[in-house]
């Protein structure tokens, strides 16, 4: 069994590094190449489930991927909810909380990294508990909490998993102890 763990293709705020957690905002023209390229590496896999954010961005990118008909939605990949440092980038938040980190953090009116790792628990139990493989279709701070908890780690360790827009990572098994197969893999154009 494994977990294939798209984060969805460039939008305006990830090309400006702008942090974006509920603002609903839809994929870039490069957005929409990223995710379609995606299309022929899942049409090769048979998915026992499909989850994805109720975002606009992660939909698109699941939908241009080839997986939109399968998909359901789980409110439990939404990206982590970044109160009063929605929007902005990590040098202005750095001006207003010098040496903020997220993973350790989290944000004011915000949620936690324990918050967002009960959410990725959730997700993983939910994955485990499938018989085949699983797609998730999420954003970059979420799913670089999931490959933590994936692993074992907490929350805060995904602080180690930089994860680009428009990627695809594998996570699976290395006989019975949970391993990271592929991490913020390139696709070819």
């Amino acid at each position: 069994m494994n977990v294939f763990a798209i984060r969805h293709g460039e939008t305006a705020w990830s090309r400006s590094g702008q942090h974006t957690g509920t603002t609903d905002i839809p994929l870039t023209d490069n957005g929409r190449r990223l995710a379609k390229r995606m299309r022929p590496v899942l049409a090769a896999e048979a998915f026992a489930l499909v989850l994805c954010s109720p975002m606009q961005r992660a939909r698109e990118t699941c939908e241009l991927a080839g997986l939109g008909d399968k998909a359901v939605i789980d409110f439990d990949l939404v990206e982590w909810n970044y109160g009063e440092y929605e929007g902005l980038t990590p040098e202005q938040i750095q001006e207003i909380a010098p040496g903020w980190l997220i993973f350790r953090d989290g944000c004011p009116g915000g949620e936690t990294p324990e918050h967002v790792g009960a959410r990725v628990d959730r997700v993983i139990a939910r994955s485990r508990a499938m018989e085949g493989d699983t797609a998730l279709f999420a954003h970059g701070h979420v799913l670089r909490v999931f490959v933590a908890r994936w692993i074992g780690l907490p929350p805060g360790g995904g602080q180690h998993f930089l994860l680009n827009t428009g990627t695809l990572c594998v996570l699976g098994y290395y006989g019975k102890i949970p391993a990271l197969g592929i991490w913020n893999g390139p696709l070819l154009d």
